[in-house]
């Protein structure tokens, strides 16, 4: 009997899989992680290899651990990181790494384009800027720098796009990746013909445009044989990582609002139409919902913030947690708990990677401000999580000057695990957030809601509310509201002031 949906996140730090029954029960999870390679400033690259010996690795570890058979797998879909670009053979096999999406090289490749189009036609047709953040400008640099590989290509696909292609030989994708390409018309539902012709490229380099529902073919025999899985095994479309985070968060109508804190983080909302900001602050991607689209803004290093703090301000926490068994984060938020609200006034800005919604600056630098000789590693610790806080909230002021007040916001992600970290971004936001019970695995059970819908085991997507109920309501603590909000405006203060230099450095 086929009841089982077998879910795949391919995350920016790994792949989960995850293994959901007939009645929208978590039965199981593994987690493979591959590594990023930051061979250049403003570079990010994986191996898309790494990718798919994650998901036959991860798919055979969850069908043993749960004794699952793998004849009842009754689909496969898949939730990726969005943005970044593969460059395909005609067997679905990768020519090069994969450019992901924190890569910012292409910035000349942008200028140019920009001169060919105006940006603001392309935010008016695609939802989104154009920027070095998405794929066009990627698929450009490797044209300009890598021309053999370009010529190379079957297809410039996606993350989740590429292992689809290899399990069943179909190049495809959907709205919510597609929108994610600087190239999508997100009225038409089509690609730009306008865009493509500014940029000169041809559209049969890119896939062919599907559902998030669709099944878009079977499990090819030479890929079951390594993933474990039957041939034949339906494939659905799935979605982008923002968009099946939607789901898993439970944003599946309009006007639902809700947060993801991962290595990346971001504050969304469903809407019935595009949200276009007057200053392209923000930006909408297309749902895995037919009819909805997902307005909202993202920042480039959330928990990437934070594992950075990991690595190179926590090696006693790290070294304790190795001898007690136990998470480096736990012990980092305990020593960040001996830290007042406000961290001694000490800030921390979260730009290790650049930035994306609402700064769009690629050359945007961290820094700790403020630093005095009376603080101390708790303070440190705490910075940096309420820096991610202040420009979380950058994006949340942002998204509510279009959209209008939000009286709470959902909260999915490893970032929100921490109690200390989700109390901070209410007190910093002022509302409260609504913790759901499935936090790391959201994402993945947003994929397994859409290939459930996609093969028919679940009716539709009010399924996950009752996958994924609030669990925790944290209410914001009204003592800390005035002292966030004159660090919030010191914060902006302080971002704005540091663009030039911002500038200087990134010349050196």
């Amino acid at each position: 009997m086929k009841q089982f949906i077998l879910a795949h996140d391919l995350g920016t730090t790994g792949n989960k899989a995850t293994l959901y029954d007939r009645d929208g029960q978590l039965v199981g999870s593994a987690f493979h992680a591959y590594p990023t390679e930051y061979t250049h400033t403003g570079w990010a690259e994986q191996n898309p290899e790494d990718w798919w010996r994650a998901v036959c690795g991860s798919t055979r570890e969850l069908l043993m651990r749960t004794a699952a058979r793998p004849e009842e797998v009754a689909c496969v879909a898949f939730s990726g990181q969005m943005q970044g670009v593969v460059a395909l053979k005609a067997d679905g096999t990768p020519l090069r790494s994969a450019i992901i999406w924190a890569d910012q090289r292409a910035v000349e490749q942008t200028r140019r384009l920009s001169e060919r189009i105006p940006p603001s036609d392309v935010y008016r047709l695609t939802g989104h800027r154009l920027s070095v953040a998405y794929s066009l400008p990627k698929i450009l640099w490797i044209r300009d720098h890598q021309p053999d590989i370009f010529a190379a290509a079957h297809k410039f696909t996606h993350a989740k796009d590429a292992i689809i292609a290899r399990l069943t030989g179909e190049f495809v994708t959907e709205p919510s990746d597609a929108s994610g390409m600087n190239l999508y018309d997100l009225e038409r539902g089509e690609w730009s013909g306008r865009i493509l012709e500014a940029a000169e490229l041809d559209s049969a380099k890119l896939p062919r445009l599907v559902r998030s529902v669709d099944v878009v073919g079977g499990v090819l025999a030479r890929a079951a044989e390594e993933m474990g899985v039957p041939a034949g095994t339906p494939v659905v479309a799935g979605g982008g990582d923002g968009a099946c985070a939607s789901v898993g968060a439970g944003s599946v109508s309009a006007g639902v609002t809700y947060s993801y804190v991962g290595s990346s983080a971001w504050i969304a909302n469903a809407t019935t139409a595009p949200v276009y900001d007057p200053t392209e602050r923000t930006f909408t991607f297309g749902h895995v919902v037919p009819g909805l689209f997902i307005p909202m803004g993202t920042m480039q290093a959330a928990g990437a913030s934070y594992q950075w703090a990991r690595d190179q301000l926590a090696g006693l926490e790290r070294q304790a947690a190795q001898a007690l068994g136990v998470s480096p984060y736990a012990l980092m938020n305990t020593v960040a708990e001996g830290s007042p609200a406000g961290a001694n006034g000490l800030l921390f800005l979260p730009y290790l990677l650049g930035e994306r919604a609402p700064r769009w600056n690629p050359n945007a630098r961290a820094a700790f401000l403020g630093l005095t000789i009376r603080h101390t590693h708790a303070d440190m610790l705490r910075a940096v999580m309420e820096g991610v806080a202040f420009n979380l909230r950058v994006i949340l002021e942002a998204l509510t000057a279009q959209a209008g007040a939000v009286d709470a916001i959902r909260v999915i992600g490893g970032g929100t695990s921490s109690r200390l970290w989700a109390g901070i971004m209410a007190d910093v936001y002022g509302v409260p957030l609504h913790r759901l019970a499935i936090l790391e695995e959201a994402t993945s059970m947003g994929a397994a809601v859409i290939g459930g819908v996609g093969v028919g085991l679940y009716p539709d997507f009010s399924v996950a509310a009752q996958m994924n109920p609030v669990a925790d309501v944290i209410a914001p603590d009204a003592a800390h509201r005035p002292r966030y909000d004159a660090l919030y405006r010191a914060f902006e203060a302080a971002y704005q002031a540091l663009v030039p230099v911002y500038e200087t450095l990134a010349a050196l």
